[in-house]
């Protein structure tokens, strides 16, 4: 599970830093700072956009789900979220320190 959680949280990371770097490169062409949102992301995989995604959640979740929570979730950054969760899954996968010193031998 560890081995897992590592993966996909280092493929995370590459895909944030990937994003990173088409998002400054757009950014410096077009001489204001500019991101690619979890929403237009959403929109590439599911048909209709955010409005086909509210959609899916609402028939396979609580429809209350969607307004307060996943309508400002996906108004996010898509790189920096991406980078962020895959950090979190690396931290959460790292094996266990060895003990060292006096009290390790016990």
């Amino acid at each position: 599970m560890k081995f897992l959680a590592r993966s996909l949280g280092l493929l995370l990371v590459a895909a944030g830093f990937v994003g990173l770097v088409i998002d400054g490169t757009r950014s410096m062409v077009n001489h204001a700072v500019e991101f690619v949102f979890i929403a237009g992301a959403v929109g590439t995989v599911f048909p209709g956009g955010a409005t086909g995604f509210e959609g899916q959640v609402a028939a396979r979740t609580y429809p209350w789900l969607w307004d307060p929570y996943v309508s400002h979730l996906i108004q996010l950054p898509a790189s920096v979220t991406g980078f962020l969760i895959g950090v979190l899954l690396i931290w959460f996968g790292q094996k266990p320190l060895e003990p060292i010193g006096y009290f390790a031998g016990r």
